[in-house]
């Protein structure tokens, strides 16, 4: 039986959960080329203009085929024929290796939410599916992952200035399909997803259920709809936790008062502070949690707050920061800091750590006394031609100076995302 387009009422509900939205909403959305991304596109066009609101579409393009190329000016173009403003982005720097495409997929993702940042867009629109999400939970099953990880991808995710949202984690790829086929909308075929030397690809060979809309598939997506309920009040507890039990600095360090915290909110702040993707292995922060003490552990240091308190003062540790980069608005420095997107830095600006060697030199300056010692060599610090050009929390060197650069602490604290709510097939 032919799978039917998804109308515009079908896709308002699905949005419904993952507000709230803007009066005039701007959705930027990732667009690969293909049928699930163009779909997305078309959807989310009709959405926002219905509600005087508009999309940005952002095509990437991996540079990893011969036709990478062509096919992002060809999406291109396709959105300019939908009405959908759209700017095409390249990564360089992606050398054939181990991991490939674990790099590929975070430099697609750092990009993308740069990108969107500096246009305004406070959603980023993913067109994940039904399939993706059970490919991706058989996946995580395969690789022993624990009940949060078997919840799969989520609705929604809240980072520093920005939701990531995937609409469409219930709707069968088949549908959108078949959505575009009703517009007249073409897309590309990515060759990559049948190859199978890719475990994603050699899971949909063995599902057997390309339009994703079989009885498994769809028990593999309620499932991780149930499973994203438990996680998201998880993460609430967590987020009620460490609310009334840390005082987290806009420098990029925490403090705890007196007494400990749960495995789960100690987990959340290492991973916070070290502007990691993930918190450092279970069994080691169980570890810790059981007998606070002082510690490095997951690229953050953990030692008495003495003069800040009778609790423990977290810090990032100093020889797991992250290399300087280039300065450009929107670029995120160590996982944790993010440069503001109206800043335009000179040609050679790099942001990096500050480091003990300049913080000693700075550490008379007032701002400077006001904070631990710990954590004056952790700042971000603008620097050109390895000569430091400012330290905006430090007002360094001048008020005049730092005045317009914003270097945002941007941690990744739970925010309980909304599981996905399965409500198309």
């Amino acid at each position: 039986m032919p799978l039917t387009p998804l109308d515009g009422g079908e896709f308002a509900a699905l949005m419904a959960p993952l507000g709230p939205f803007e009066p005039t909403p701007h959705l930027a959305v990732a667009v690969s080329g293909g049928a699930d991304s163009m779909a997305l596109a078309l959807l989310a066009h009709r959405w926002a203009a219905a509600r005087g609101g508009r999309v940005s579409g952002l095509v990437v393009d991996h540079r990893l085929r011969p036709d990478s190329a062509a096919e992002a000016a060809a999406t291109l173009g396709r959105l300019a024929g939908l009405g959908v403003a759209a700017q095409g982005l390249v990564l360089s720097g992606l050398a054939a290796g181990p991991a490939l495409a674990e790099r590929a997929r975070a430099a697609r993702h750092a990009s993308l939410a740069a990108a969107a940042i500096r246009l305004g867009a406070v959603h980023l629109l993913f067109g994940h599916h039904a399939a993706d999400q059970a490919e991706t939970v058989a996946m995580r099953r395969l690789s022993g992952s624990g009940p949060a990880g078997l919840a799969g991808m989520a609705g929604l995710v809240e980072v520093a200035g920005l939701r990531l949202l995937r609409p469409l984690l219930g709707v069968a790829p088949g549908r959108l399909r078949a959505t575009l086929a009703a517009a007249g909308v073409g897309w590309v075929e990515d060759p990559s997803n049948a190859n199978p030397a890719a475990l994603r690809a050699r899971l949909r060979q063995a599902r057997g259920d390309a339009a994703g809309a079989g009885v498994l598939t769809r028990a593999a997506v309620e499932a991780a709809a149930a499973r994203g309920a438990a996680r998201a009040e998880a993460e609430r507890a967590v987020a009620r936790e460490l609310a009334a039990h840390v005082r987290l600095h806009p420098e990029g360090y925490a403090v705890t008062l007196a007494g400990g915290l749960s495995a789960a909110a100690l987990a959340a702040l290492l991973r916070a502070l070290a502007g990691a993707p993930h918190p450092p292995a279970t069994r080691q922060v169980a570890r810790l949690a059981a007998d606070l003490r002082p510690a490095t552990l997951g690229g953050v240091r953990v030692q008495p707050a003495g003069r800040l308190g009778p609790g423990w003062l977290f810090s990032r540790e100093v020889a797991a920061m992250a290399p300087p980069l280039p300065a450009s608005p929107g670029a995120v420095w160590d996982g944790r800091f993010r440069l503001g997107a109206a800043f335009e830095p000179p040609a050679g600006t790099t942001v990096g750590a500050l480091g003990p060697l300049a913080a000693a030199a700075l550490r008379r300056l007032p701002a400077a006394c006001a904070l631990p010692a710990a954590v004056l060599a952790t700042l971000p610090a603008l620097w050109r031609h390895a000569e430091l050009v400012g330290v905006p929390h430090l007002g360094y060197p001048d008020a005049n100076t730092c005045r317009g650069v914003r270097l945002d602490f941007a941690p990744c604290l739970p925010m309980a995302g909304a599981p996905f709510m399965p409500a198309a097939a």
